[in-house]
């Protein structure tokens, strides 16, 4: 679809779930994309570490894309980009942190000099054809982390990004509301806001405030060795345990190649210019317990990560009885069950763990209630489009929003078109969406047939049959509850299978398969009680 004289707004990505954020904008015949992001494979891909979402629709309208803008470096902002970069073929846009990492995920896939990648510098106006823009620093928990104020021949967009509000940021200079409140003088047709923490009553916390927490919670432990996990991310949150580190006299040691990555870009950026002297696992190991603090990621129990395998003592940095573990983090929702794992493996080795519910040591980066609020009453928009939440979050800002006296509110999802201007804001089409998963080194359809058959067999396992016209046959079981009873199962549906073969010796080649198929199915069924996925190899010769 090819926008005509008119403003729309399409997310592929971000509405409807946190994360995996996509965002166009069309205008004169023209698109505009905002944020190229990815998420995490749950349990519901098995196999699956990186899902994407599916960018049919704006690959199908390339040769009207004119770029993509990135609001900030997170990977679900950005994590997309070396995946679908090259093909898109368009200029990407972004601020010089954020810029340098997607570089370095460029350059990882091969294709650094196949993508132009336009660094903007000093926050300076910019021209993609109908569209100007300017970026607006906000603060949030990456360095960088920008709204864009987005002007259209039809009237201006305010478009957040992520965000919070914190007048101790510790990174970086967040615009002031003299700077917000003269942008809604200047008038702001649509407000495209971050719905996250709309349920959160209070405002999100400011990165001081963690800062003084942190302070607090090493000095109480002094005597013992004391790690903190935290997001890789997070440059104020580097910034402050070096510090941290600094008061307490301790060596900061940082466990996780993220982090060292984080802190190869921040300092080429100017920022973490200050921290002390980082010690390596083996010299951290070597110190008094007292005299390091350690850095490691891996606090939403990621697998591979420094935490997880310090927890199962297969890292150079080992925690003793007693030592302590501070998660300067949220539990992401769906990462309960990976962090409670790791938690039970220090709880048992007799490591404290302590956690942002019972000590001031994490703040969020997105906007509660009351920030929302302030924003609104700054920004003043003719219409408010919630993004970046699952349904209820969104519903609930669309609510929030009318009541602060905002005039319209447009409630959309990933796939609905929506006209903003001209005429009453609202959505009139849709157009296809989805997700799209990496699977080994293709990426596939999130619903294509090779994950519902992976779920299906991690449910119910899998039974292979191998069958001749001689009548010999051979069955095989993966994944059922059979133990000591496998042998008489395969006997048993040797037989079934036999004898469903013999009776349809007259039948087609797909009937007889699907004769074999049934009578080992039923019989993994009789013996099993599961419903497992059965392979058929029938040699007629």
């Amino acid at each position: 679809m090819i926008p005509g004289n008119e403003l729309l707004f399409c997310a592929l990505g971000g509405s409807g779930e946190i994360g995996m954020n996509v965002n166009l904008y069309g205008c004169q015949g023209k698109w505009l994309m905002v944020d190229l992001g990815m998420t995490f494979g749950m349990n519901e891909y098995p196999g699956i570490d990186l899902v994407f979402a599916d960018l049919e629709f704006i690959e199908n309208e390339r040769e009207n894309l004119l770029g993509i803008v990135l609001t900030h470096a997170h990977e679900d902002h950005i994590g997309a980009v070396p995946y679908f970069a090259q093909e898109l073929g368009v200029p990407i846009y972004a601020t010089p942190f954020t810029a340098k990492l997607v570089a370095a995920k460029l350059e990882e896939a091969g294709i650094l000099g196949d993508v132009e990648l336009i660094v903007v510098e000093d926050l300076e106006r910019f021209e993609i054809g109908p569209f100007g823009i300017r970026y607006v620093p906000l603060a949030h928990s990456i360095a960088e982390g920008n709204a864009l104020l987005i002007d259209t021949p039809f009237g201006r967009i305010f478009h957040t990004g992520d965000w919070k509000l914190d007048d101790a940021p510790q990174i970086g200079t967040p615009a002031t509301s003299e700077e917000l409140t003269k942008i809604g003088d200047d008038g702001v047709l649509a407000l495209v806001c971050d719905s996250t923490n709309v349920f959160n009553p209070k405002a999100s916390g400011s990165e001081g405030d963690v800062f003084d927490g942190l302070l607090e919670e090493v000095k109480r432990h002094n005597g013992r060795r004391v790690l903190v996990t935290t997001f890789a991310s997070n440059v104020a949150r580097l910034q402050t345990l070096g510090e941290v580190a600094r008061r307490t006299n301790r060596k900061l040691c940082v466990a996780g190649r993220s982090l060292d990555r984080i802190i190869q870009t921040g300092q080429a950026c100017g920022y973490l210019t200050d921290l002390p002297e980082i010690v390596d696992p083996e010299t951290a190991m070597d110190l008094p317990r007292s005299d390091v603090l350690i850095v490691a990621t891996g606090g939403q129990g990621e697998p591979r990560a420094a935490l997880a395998r310090i927890s199962e003592g297969n890292h150079p940095i080992k925690l003793e009885k007693g030592d302590v573990v501070l998660f300067s983090s949220r539990q992401i929702p769906g990462n309960e069950i990976a962090i409670g794992k790791i938690q039970n493996r220090l709880a048992d080795d007799g490591v404290v763990i302590v956690t942002d519910r019972q000590s001031h040591i994490h703040v969020s980066g997105h906007p509660g209630r009351p920030e929302l609020e302030a924003l609104y009453g700054w920004i003043r928009p003719d219409i408010l489009v919630p993004v970046h939440g699952e349904i209820r979050h969104m519903r609930e800002q669309a609510k929030l929003g009318l009541s602060c006296g905002i005039p319209k509110a447009v409630f959309q999802k990933n796939g609905d078109l929506v006209r903003l201007a001209p005429g009453a804001p609202g959505k009139f089409g849709e157009v296809r969406s989805g997700r799209l998963v990496l699977d080994g080194d293709i990426i596939a359809p999130a619903d294509g047939e090779a994950i519902v058959m992976r779920r299906r067999i991690a449910f119910n396992g899998v039974v292979s049959v191998a069958a001749d016209r001689k009548g010999n046959v051979e069955v095989a079981a993966i994944g059922l509850p059979l133990d000591e009873d496998y042998q008489a199962f395969i006997e048993e549906a040797r037989s079934d299978v036999a004898q469903a073969l013999a009776k349809s010796k007259k039948a087609d080649h797909a009937d007889r398969v699907e004769a074999a198929r049934l009578a080992a199915r039923r019989a993994a069924t009789r013996w099993s009680g599961k419903r497992p996925q059965v392979q058929v190899l029938l040699l007629e010769n």
